[in-house]
C-alpha cells in the first residue's frame, strides 16, 4: 500500500499543479480603465503690440583732452621760478606765467644790440655824407650825366642802411628772446605733467611739462556697423560744406561711489576705420567738463573709463522682444488661439542685452496681436499643447473654437479576483 502511494502522490501533485495552471489561464482578471486629464506644461505669455522704439546706441571710451600740449623752451637758461598752478592737476588760465628762466643774459644782449644799432646808423650818415660830397665833387669838375654807383657811393651807403637794418633786427631778436624767458600758458588749461623744476637749466626742446586745454574733453567711441545705422554720423564730405546735426550723447561714469552723467554730443568722425575690430569710431565732445556741479560730482580725469549711450532714430511699427523670450538662432515660441506652440525665426534691426527690436513689416515676422511665449521650454516641438497665462490672465488650456469635450486617456489596472 505504502509503495502505491508513494508511486501516485507524484501524479496527483501534477495534476493539482495543471488544473490550478488552467484555473488562472481560464480565470484571468479583469483590467479596469481609469481615465486620466492629459498633463498639460504651463506657460506665460504676452501679447504683442506695435509700438515706437527709440533707438539708444551703447558705447564706451575713455576721456582724452581734444587740445594738449608739450611745453619747450625757446631759449637756454636756469628756471629762476615756477608758478603755483604749473603742478600736475593745477589749472591756469591763458597767458598765464607758468615758468621763468633767468634773462640776464638776454638782457645784456638787448643792450649790445642796441649800442650796435647806434654804431650802424653812425656810419649810414657818414655814408650817406660821404655820397653827397662826391656828387658834388663830380659837378664841380665839370662833368656831365649821372655819376656812376662807385662814384657816387651808392654800394657803400646801401651796405651801411644793410648794416642798421640787421643791428635793428639783432634787438628785436634779443627783446623776443628775452621775452621766451617768460613761458606762457597758450590758452585756459590743466597741468597734465611736470618734468622741470626751480633750479634746472634747459635749452631748447628740454620738456617742461605737458598741459592740455580745459574748456571741452572728448570720447571715442566705436560703434558697430549695424548699430550705426540708425545713428545720425556727423559725416563730413570733401565738395560739401553742410553737416548733420550732432546726435546727442549721455555719458555716464562713476565717481566716488556714485553714478554721474555727462550730456555731450557727437561732433566729428575719424576718417580710418578700427585696424582689429573693423568699426566706425565717433568722437563725442563735453563741454567745460571741469566745472563746479550743483550735485558735488568731482570732474572728468584724463584717462578715465566712460559709458556712452548715443540718441539715434526713432524705429516706427516694430515689436519690443525681451531677451530672455529669445532662443537660440533668433527664434522665438509663439502661443497659437488653441493655445498649442509655434516656433519662429526672426530677423532683428536692433538690439540690446535685455530684448531685441523686430520690424512688425518684415517677413520673417510675428504679426500684431500674436501671443509671445516668455517661459523657457528646454525642447518646444510645433503643435504641442500648454495651458497658458496670457497677460496676466489664465485660459485654462482650453482652445478657441473647441467645443468637443476634453480629450481623456485610458490607463488599465488590474482587478483581483478571489483565489478558488
Amino acid at each position: 500500500m505504502a509503495k502505491i502511494i508513494r508511486a501516485l502522490l507524484p501524479l496527483i501533485i501534477l495534476a493539482a499543479c495543471g488544473w490550478y495552471g488552467w484555473w488562472l489561464i481560464t480565470h484571468k482578471p479583469e483590467l479596469k480603465a481609469m481615465e486620466t486629464r492629459p498633463v498639460l506644461v504651463s506657460v506665460e505669455g504676452i501679447t504683442l503690440k506695435k509700438t515706437t522704439y527709440p533707438v539708444r546706441v551703447a558705447s564706451q571710451g575713455a576721456v582724452q583732452p581734444r587740445t594738449r600740449s608739450t611745453l619747450l623752451p625757446e631759449v637756454a637758461g636756469m628756471i629762476v621760478e615756477v608758478s603755483p598752478s604749473f603742478r600736475p592737476g593745477g589749472f591756469f588760465e591763458k597767458d598765464a606765467v607758468l615758468i621763468k628762466l633767468d634773462p640776464v643774459d638776454y638782457e645784456t644782449a638787448v643792450t649790445v644790440a642796441r649800442a650796435a644799432v647806434a654804431l650802424a646808423k653812425v656810419t649810414l650818415v657818414e655814408e650817406q655824407a660821404k655820397a653827397e660830397q662826391a656828387l658834388e665833387n663830380w659837378k664841380a669838375l665839370g662833368r656831365q650825366g649821372t655819376p656812376g654807383e662807385l662814384v657816387s657811393r651808392t654800394p657803400q651807403v646801401a651796405r651801411a642802411q644793410a648794416d642798421v637794418a640787421a643791428a635793428e633786427a639783432r634787438v628785436v631778436k634779443a627783446q623776443r628772446d628775452t621775452q621766451r624767458t617768460i613761458i606762457r600758458a597758450p590758452y585756459a588749461g590743466q597741468v597734465l605733467e611736470q618734468t622741470a623744476d626751480v633750479g634746472q637749466y634747459v635749452t631748447p626742446g628740454t620738456t617742461l611739462g605737458r598741459i592740455f586745454a580745459t574748456d571741452f574733453v572728448e570720447v571715442r567711441l566705436p560703434l558697430p556697423e549695424r548699430e550705426s545705422q540708425h545713428v545720425k554720423l556727423p559725416e563730413r564730405y570733401r565738395d560739401a560744406n553742410d553737416v548733420l546735426p550732432a546726435a546727442n550723447v549721455k555719458l555716464r561714469t562713476t565717481a566716488a561711489g556714485k553714478s554721474v552723467t555727462w550730456n555731450g554730443r557727437l561732433v566729428r568722425v575719424e576718417s580710418a576705420l578700427d585696424a582689429e575690430t573693423r568699426q566706425t569710431t565717433a568722437v563725442a565732445q563735453i563741454d567745460n567738463p571741469f566745472a563746479k556741479r550743483a550735485d558735488g560730482a568731482p570732474p572728468l580725469k584724463i584717462g578715465q573709463f566712460i559709458e556712452a549711450e548715443i540718441e539715434g532714430d526713432a524705429l516706427n511699427d516694430v515689436f519690443i522682444i525681451s531677451r530672455a523670450a529669445v532662443r537660440a538662432g533668433d527664434e522665438i515660441i509663439l502661443i497659437t488661439p488653441q493655445n498649442t506652440l509655434r516656433r519662429m525665426f526672426v530677423e532683428p534691426i536692433f538690439g540690446t542685452d535685455k530684448h531685441i527690436v523686430v520690424s512688425a513689416n518684415a517677413a520673417k515676422a510675428p504679426k500684431e496681436g500674436d501671443v509671445l511665449c516668455m517661459t523657457p521650454i528646454p525642447f518646444p516641438a510645433d503643435g504641442a499643447r500648454v495651458s497658458a497665462v496670457i497677460d496676466g490672465q489664465p485660459t485654462g488650456g482650453k482652445f478657441a473654437g473647441d467645443k468637443t469635450p476634453e480629450k481623456k486617456s485610458a490607463m488599465l489596472t488590474p482587478q483581483p479576483k478571489p483565489l478558488p
